[in-house]
Order: C-alpha cells, then sequence, then structure tokens
C-alpha cells in the first residue's frame, strides 16, 4: 500500500466514514442499525428550559447522552419523570435496554435508584474522577 497522508477530517469525510462503518455493520451483524432520535424538554409557566433528556434508539437499545434539570427545579420528580417517559417510548419503539454513562459528582445515585446497575468504571476521567457506565433492562 501506498503511503497515505493523515490529516482533519472534511465533512465529506465524516459522512463517507459513517456510511462506510453503517454498511460494515449492518453486513456483519443483519441488524438495521437506524437510529430513531428520543429528544424530551421541560419548561416552567414562563416558558424557560428546566430539564431535558436527549438520546437515540438504535439497534434495541436507547442510549443516553444528556439528561439535565435545572437545579432549582432538582428533588420534584422531574429527572424521574424525564427518565421514566424516555423508558416507555423506548421500550415502545422496540428497546430492550438503556446505556448511559455519567460521572462520580453527578448522577449516578440518581441512576441507581431507578433500577440501573453499573457495568463500567474508568478511572482517572478526568485526572481525580471516574466516568461510570450504566445499563437497565427494559
Amino acid at each position: 500500500m501506498a503511503s497515505a497522508e493523515v490529516r482533519v477530517a472534511s465533512t465529506q469525510d465524516v459522512q463517507e466514514l459513517c456510511a462506510r462503518l453503517l454498511a460494515f455493520n449492518r453486513k456483519a451483524s443483519g441488524f438495521g442499525f437506524d437510529e430513531s432520535p428520543l429528544q424530551l424538554a421541560s419548561h416552567d409557566a414562563e416558558g424557560r428550559l428546566v430539564a431535558g433528556l436527549l438520546g437515540e434508539i438504535c439497534a434495541g437499545w436507547l442510549t443516553l447522552h444528556i439528561v439535565w434539570v435545572d437545579p432549582d427545579n432538582r428533588s420534584h420528580g422531574l429527572g424521574s419523570q424525564l427518565l421514566l417517559q424516555a423508558e416507555q417510548q423506548a421500550k415502545a419503539a422496540g428497546a430492550h435496554g438503556v446505556l448511559l454513562d455519567t460521572f462520580d459528582w453527578q448522577a449516578e445515585g440518581f441512576y441507581l435508584r431507578h433500577g440501573y446497575e453499573v457495568f463500567g468504571r474508568l478511572a482517572d476521567f478526568p485526572l481525580g474522577h471516574e466516568r461510570i457506565y450504566l445499563r437497565k433492562k427494559l
């Protein structure tokens, strides 16, 4: 193979890389790997965003990327409401599990109280802290 130059990927490169990996995964697994976004938001009476959840359903799993509640609105059940609604929507869409990660200063206890289990910890991410990986069967 001839020498290849490594450089910053263009937008077109990124799209092509994703398409090629998706094609490989579909062929290898026989599964579609189509992603379906799951996006929820909660606003107060004045219309201000006070909580939200962003994720996607793919390959039978809901992957949660962001679950956020405004500090002034925590401990009132809003986060639980978001999580429950996301789980219900994911299950209705055919998902059988939920995957997420959090940091040791964030919400591990919250997820444990909602039936999630830790399946991995990555030390020193960032230095002196842990990144925690959790899952839940639906």
